[in-house]
């Protein structure tokens, strides 16, 4: 016996509920929290009985929501409810999506689909009589004016609602049909007709090619036209006989009895119960994709690293209207040499990290940490931040103080930081250079980038890459449609073609933003944007998803107590992905390799403190496997420059180098350093002292000086017009060193200043609906359902009632019945007025009456409560009927 014969031999004498209220009340409490877990926004507030959960579950809103979230086969069962009569059986529905001839998998797969439906509340009654919810009818049902999503029209009795009724005999008599004697018989009448698939068949027999033609341009939709006041013979042969029919003037329509018997019956051209399987574009071993993996996780890290040193004293000025300037987008992409949507991509993930903010605008408030204290005391930073806003001085990003904690964990746990970011974020920097809503370009770290689906489609790409075996690569193409299958996009009319799929091997590019207000090819688009952000995070490698990417699925994320500053202790998650990319990243070094061409070759990643202090000594010429650095005069004085001798200089290069120290590296530090300071530059407007007279001689000689508007003072003593900054480096220009020094006489440090934002929260996700509930949630929220059920429906005696239904009594009454009801043990109806107004029925059960309140247990919100004598407008026994079937305590 099939699965639908099972299936409907199983329902065929079950009448079913005569409401969907009903059909939730006869649920089972595992079945009603399927349903709350399914369509989370029913739970917002929660329900307090089943009749205003059903409400609810037809709400527009709500409905909405539970269709884009159903499968295609799922949704296409619900388009052919729309269009099949109400309530239809089920029988009826698998005609519609099998057709006549029948379809062995839409009918194999059908009962799992209605199923479906039922669990989440868009389908009701019983077998033979399946009732589409009203508001899901409403939104996929053709009219007038649009067609359904399956390319069906209106009914013949729809389309014929405003027609008169001779035009409508007249049709019935070019059909060959017998005249009637009212307008609903002939319109019964033509719709039998239409239904027949032989007698359509042998009514165009007779017609003209050309009118055939139009009905073949028509059945699977749009089923719209337009036609002139005088239209052709083939289109007025249609027009005749009632396969078209006028709906506004100007427009026919093909009826929906007649496209189904032209189309076999099908409410849909493919019906695709199956969901579509990923195919295996290469496959590779584990541990060579382990290997690419670890590589791409190191360098993603390198990458933030330099982002974020390049913004540590400072970062580019924020715009006006929030965000970066495509001018600042343009620099940092130079200086960590990617593209500038890579760039965008890099910032925007340091940015949902937490590692970098704008340093002004509002501070946040810490309890540990405040503003300001009872004594009107500010920390340095906040006051900073204040001081910058009242002068009108630009606020510009810059690192966080969770740069500092992140900078100092261990390799693995850093990207394990960036992952918890990444995985959860809607922020999407693919966007960026698209325009918005009000066109408005969408720039950097600036409004309107976030998108809710991200995350889903960010997660179900990783999830469907983890259903391969290990080391496969999934075809890019095949992937996408898996995701559309399983969230299709819903339109008012038939399937539009989708955009083309990325092929296999061909890699797409990333950003663009041209997605950025179509929702079809932007699901299109965070699917490939998804696949090459695994990719240069190292969450796959070659294609294919690492064992530390599997391990994101496998656990849960960040606790909810858990700060944003410090995932690897707040998420197991994190602890495990860490654990698992640490042997995959190579240990750092602590040496270099020196070359006798002033470079410095470091063969992996160095210690933190040489790789700072290298950075400082010399310039980076090349990144990759191996770093190199170039050792030059300007690199050397800038060492000088941080306070470093050259005796340091030359013990830090033999203390770290595991090949001698060149001799042309030890002739250039010596050298910049017999020179280094030799000038000596201070602030008078500004001025530059030297022992040497032949060397101010050699400055006032050289034509390069005329701009900084040098005068001799002394022998030794040379005055400029121009500021120290700019003094200093018009004489570095002109090849010399100098240095500048203090008041006192001292040579400055010129050591960098870290500059760091106030303490900041990293932005928060932008979630597409309520999050899913939790277990506990589900057994309370099922709990007070069932308790304000049974509180709503429980029977009371006739009493006079207050404005809004409330059962209204004397003051000395109400408290003579509730304390004979707290004596007796019985449960009465009260009507309550809360503080704010707010009135209510609840079906009490007093245990004591004293001081003017009245404590018992409330059936209604399931515990006990304590309610003012005051505030109770009247009290009304329940009816005898309902003795003995009061709910339990």
């Amino acid at each position: 016996m099939s699965a639908e014969q099972q299936h409907r031999d199983g329902q065929a004498a079950d009448p079913g509920p005569r409401s969907l209220a009903q059909a939730l009340r006869e649920r089972d409490d595992a079945s009603l929290g399927a349903l709350l877990r399914s369509r989370p926004d029913l739970l917002h507030p929660v329900p307090t009985d089943v009749t205003q959960l059903a409400t609810r579950a037809g709400t527009r809103a709500s409905v909405l929501r539970a269709l884009e979230h159903l499968d295609r086969f799922a949704l296409q069962a619900a388009e052919a409810l729309a269009v099949a009569p109400d309530p239809a059986s089920y029988q009826e529905l698998l005609d519609l999506l099998a057709g006549d001839d029948g379809d062995e998998e839409v009918a194999g797969a059908l009962p799992a689909t209605v199923a479906l439906l039922r669990e989440r509340a868009l389908v009701w009654g019983g077998e033979d009589r399946l009732r589409l919810v009203r508001t899901a009818r409403e939104l996929l049902a053709p009219s007038a004016s649009h067609s359904s999503p399956t390319g069906l029209g209106p009914s013949v009795a729809e389309a014929t609602s405003g027609m008169s009724p001779g035009r409508i005999q007249a049709i019935l008599t070019a059909a060959g049909l017998p005249h009637t004697h009212d307008a609903v018989s002939a319109v019964a009448a033509l719709s039998a007709l239409f239904a027949d698939r032989a007698r359509v068949a042998e009514l165009l027999e007779g017609a003209p090619e050309a009118s055939r033609e139009v009905l073949g341009r028509l059945v699977w939709g749009p089923p719209y036209g337009q036609v002139t006041a005088e239209p052709a013979a083939h289109l007025r042969w249609l027009l005749d006989r009632g396969l078209l029919l006028p709906t506004t003037p100007g427009t026919v329509v093909l009826p929906r009895e007649a496209a189904l018997s032209l189309r076999g019956g099908r409410a849909h051209r493919v019906p695709e119960p199956t969901r579509p399987q990923v195919a295996v574009a290469a496959e590779r071993k584990p541990q060579v994709v382990d290997a690419a993996a670890g590589g791409q996780a190191l360098a993603a890290l390198d990458t933030v690293e330099e982002l974020l040193r390049s913004w540590d004293e400072g970062g580019p000025a924020v715009l006006r209207a929030g965000g970066l300037s495509i001018r600042d987008l343009k620099r940092t992409a130079t200086v960590l040499e990617v593209p500038e949507p890579v760039a965008a991509f890099w910032v925007e993930l340091a940015y949902a990290a937490g590692l970098i903010a704008s340093d002004g605008g509002y501070v946040e408030e810490h309890h540990d940490r405040p503003d300001a204290d009872a004594e009107g005391y500010e920390d340095e930073e906040t006051r900073d931040a204040r001081t910058r806003r009242r002068s009108g001085e630009a606020e510009h990003y810059a690192p966080t103080p969770e740069y500092d904690a992140w900078r100092d964990l261990p390799p693995a746990d850093r990207w394990a930081w960036l992952l918890e970011a990444w995985l959860p974020g809607t922020r999407t920097p693919g966007l960026i250079g698209g325009r918005d809503g009000r066109d408005r370009t969408l720039s950097p770290l600036g409004p309107g980038l976030d998108r809710s689906p991200a995350p889903e489609v960010r997660r179900r790409v990783l999830e469907l890459m983890a259903e391969l075996e290990p080391g496969q690569a999934p075809d890019p193409a095949t992937l996408l449609e898996r995701l559309r299958w399983e969230r299709p996009l819903r339109s008012a009319g038939p399937r539009r073609e989708q955009p083309e799929p990325p092929r296999a091997g061909v890699r797409p590019a990333y950003g663009g933003g041209a997605a950025a207000n179509d929702p079809e090819a932007l699901r299109t688009k965070l699917t490939e944007w998804a696949l090459l952000e695994a990719e240069m995070l190292g969450v796959t490698g070659r294609g294919a998803l690492a064992s530390h990417g599997r391990a994101l699925l496998g656990t849960e994320g960040r606790s909810e107590g858990a700060g944003a500053g410090a995932p690897a202790a707040g998420s197991a998650r994190a602890t495990v992905v860490a654990a698992l990319l640490a042997p995959l990243l190579p240990e750092p070094l602590d040496h270099v390799l020196l070359q006798a061409d002033l470079t410095a070759v470091a063969p992996g990643p160095l210690v933190r403190p040489l790789a700072e202090a290298l950075g400082v000594l010399a310039d980076v010429e090349s990144k990759g496997g191996a770093t190199v650095y170039r050792f030059t005069p300007g690199s050397v004085r800038r060492a000088l420059d941080a306070g470093r001798t050259a005796t340091e200089l030359h013990a830090f290069l033999d203390r770290h180098s595991r090949t001698p120290v060149p001799q042309p590296l030890t002739y250039l530090i010596d050298d910049v350093a017999r020179r280094h300071g030799l000038l000596r530059v201070g602030a008078a407007s500004s001025y530059v002292r030297c022992d040497d007279e032949s060397v101010l001689d050699e400055i006032l000689a050289d034509r390069r000086a005329t701009a900084l508007r040098l005068r001799r003072l002394a022998p030794t003593v040379v005055a400029a017009q121009a500021d120290p900054r700019t003094l200093i480096e018009g004489l570095r220009a002109m090849g010399f060193a100098p240095a500048a020094e203090s008041a006192e006489g001292d040579v400055m440090i010129a050591r960098p200043h870290a500059h760091r934002t106030p303490p900041r929260t990293p932005p928060a996700p932008v979630p597409d609906g309520p999050p899913a509930p939790d277990a506990t949630l589900l057994t309370a929220a099922v709990r007070a359902v069932r308790a304000g059920d049974r509180a709503a429906t429980a029977p009371r005696k006739d009493t006079p009632e207050a404005p809004g239904g409330l059962p209204r009594t004397s003051p000395a009454d109400t408290l003579a019945t509730v304390q004979a009801a707290a004596m007796t043990g019985e449960s009465v109806w009260i009507g309550h007025v809360n503080a704010e107004g707010a009135a209510s029925q609840r079906l009490l059960a007093p245990l004591r009456v004293e001081g003017g309140y009245v404590t018992g247990y409330d059936h209604t919100a399931d515990e006990v409560r304590t309610y003012a004598l005051h505030r109770i407008t009247g009290v009304a026994e329940l009816a005898e009927e309902a003795d003995g079937a009061e709910p339990a305590r």
